[in-house]
């Protein structure tokens, strides 16, 4: 029998080749899709006992939870039936290299009444709490907000034991009068009034409970989804373990109650250890007058219904040091395996210098005899065109780059389509510095940052020297204090248009917001993704095509 020839050998060996190939990429496999088909309507909802026009998705308020793994898939296809454009936002979901499914009307076009659009997403390199919420005009004050769940991928080891259940608590303000009256009051040129109540899951007093058997411990994610005010959460006769704050894990420690901003999102470990009764849960305002109260039950399973003789859970102190105290305390839990800002692991974050320095201070303005708010003096205005749709066209004169000042200039509040720029890879510090006697909250899409330093009084570069350069929590929401600073670090690895903005509504509706434009001159597919085929187009990109289908 003849030997095979070379060429046959090298044919053999280039088929073998290519079929273990195929091998191991069927054995790897795609990471998994999880579809889901939502329908945005207005339903009549009572969740003050006063009937509202309330958005709902699939006729639920709050709407689904969305459950998913880290680096799955999610694919949602929005149908659109209320009379007005939508979009719906992620909070805390960085949309790595794909800033075009940020559903906010910087990045995208609104869907139109009537018509639908198909967020593509991953949830790349993340773990965590999250929620999501309509971004467009006053809808957040009309419901369409929901929970999303982002468990480890298996084998991946979590620095406690599974829970035995895992609740999500989507607290907030909420006002009777309907989200168009609220608009209206801020297009008058005045400030939101008092919000009426806080709602717990869409539902008053005692509208929830939380079902736990007597000896097993429980996961509570909380998140802040109102418009307007801080709240804290307590149990009666609980402790509260912290382990993990907007996709990081902590290190693990109790407390009586913690404070929740606008925006932000806590989890919690609570150990089912006290007689078989019924607890109650408390959520209620911060820094604020009057002192706005809502309740949900803790109940055993074997608790017959008795309820639990102890005193309610006390408010915290008013005290803004107390506030600072516990967020100060928080720590990064740097043992923990999991998605990290720097997943490749490649530096430490206090170990790297940082290339420039932003600061930002908010301010509350009269333009035009209007109340308008501001950051270093500029009151964001939505241009006619999606700022990412206009950058990818170079569509000219509807934003200029470097139009957001780095830093606060004293001068008189002004009207701008305020866009800072950046550059990939730049690694950043940024100040925020509130001098008004008031919370704020603020929040940047696309990215998560190490909360380094708040302190009162104002910033100087000496208050450098207290920063936590080792274990300071990363995370995507921040919170500055009465005539105070909160300092953080961020690494601008995610190119795209961003939206930085307070998450006080009102605020943010009158133009205490910007974008932040991270720009890579590689113009390459590894930095950022191609414009999706199904891009909605408007303003002066209308008529334009996206790609070949």
């Amino acid at each position: 029998m003849e030997a095979p020839s070379s060429s046959m050998s090298s044919t053999i060996f280039v088929l073998l080749f290519l079929f273990a190939s195929s091998l191991l990429l069927a054995a790897r496999g795609e990471d998994p899709y999880r579809f889901y088909t939502w329908n945005i309507t207005f339903g009549d909802i009572y969740p003050l006992g006063v009937k509202q026009e309330g958005i709902l998705i699939n006729g639920q308020f709050p709407g689904p939870q969305i459950d998913a793994v880290t680096n799955d898939n999610i694919v949602i296809n929005v149908f659109n039936n209320l009379p007005a454009p939508f979009l719906l936002s992620w909070q805390g979901i960085q949309q790595r290299r794909s800033s075009w499914q940020d559903g906010v009307y910087g990045t995208n076009c609104p869907i139109p009444p009537g018509g639908n659009f198909t967020y593509n997403m991953q949830f790349k390199d993340q773990i965590g709490s999250y929620y999501y919420f309509p971004s467009l005009e006053l809808h957040k004050a009309a419901g369409g907000y929901g929970g999303i769940r982002v468990l480890s991928r298996p084998r991946i080891p979590v620095p406690f034991d599974p829970p035995a259940g895992d609740f999500t608590i989507l607290a907030g303000d909420w006002f009777k009068l309907n989200h168009t009256d609220l608009k209206g009051i801020l297009d008058s040129g005045n400030d939101l009034p008092f919000p009426d109540g806080l709602l717990i899951n869409g539902q008053g007093w005692n509208g929830n409970k939380f079902t736990v058997d007597q000896g097993k411990t429980y996961r509570f994610r909380v998140s802040n989804v109102g418009i307007s005010t801080s709240v804290n959460i307590r149990i009666q006769g609980h402790s509260l373990l912290l382990v993990e704050v907007e996709g990081s894990h902590t290190m693990q420690s109790n407390y009586s109650s913690l404070d929740v901003h606008l925006g932000q999102s806590y989890s919690f470990l609570v150990k089912a250890d006290q007689a078989p009764q019924d607890y109650t849960i408390v959520v209620s305002t911060r820094f604020a007058n009057p002192v706005l109260t809502n309740t949900a039950v803790l109940q055993y399973s074997n608790s017959n219904g008795a309820r639990a003789a102890l005193p309610p859970p006390p408010e915290p102190t008013v005290e803004v040091d107390w506030s600072m105290n516990q967020a100060k305390s928080i720590r990064w839990n740097l043992t923990a395996s999991g998605p990290r800002p720097n997943p490749q692991g490649s530096y430490h974050y206090g170990l790297v210098n940082t290339t420039r320095t932003m600061r930002l201070a908010n301010s509350r303005a009269n333009i035009n005899g209007k109340l308008r708010y501001a950051v270093n003096s500029v009151s964001f205005i939505p241009a006619d065109t999606p700022l990412k749709v206009a950058d990818f066209y170079n569509i000219q004169g509807v934003f200029t780059p470097g139009s957001m000042p780095d830093n606060p200039t004293g001068g008189a509040a002004y009207l701008q389509t305020a866009v800072m720029a950046s550059n990939m890879r730049d690694y950043v510090e940024v100040v925020f510095e509130n001098a008004e006697n008031s919370v704020q909250s603020w929040h940047i899409d696309g990215y998560a940052f190490w909360v380094v330093g708040m302190e009162g009084g104002p910033w100087t570069p000496a208050s450098r020297q207290a920063y936590n350069l080792r274990d300071a929590i990363a995370r995507y929401t921040l919170q500055v204090y009465p005539g105070s600073w909160t300092a953080i670090y961020m690494p601008l690895d995610n190119v795209g248009m961003w939206n930085v903005r307070s998450e006080s509504w009102g605020r943010q509706y009158l133009g205490q917001q910007f974008y932040l434009r991270v720009y890579s001159p590689a113009n390459s597919w590894r930095d950022e993704n191609p414009i999706p085929k199904n891009a909605l187009l408007c303003g002066r990109a209308s008529g334009r095509r996206t790609r070949p289908l």
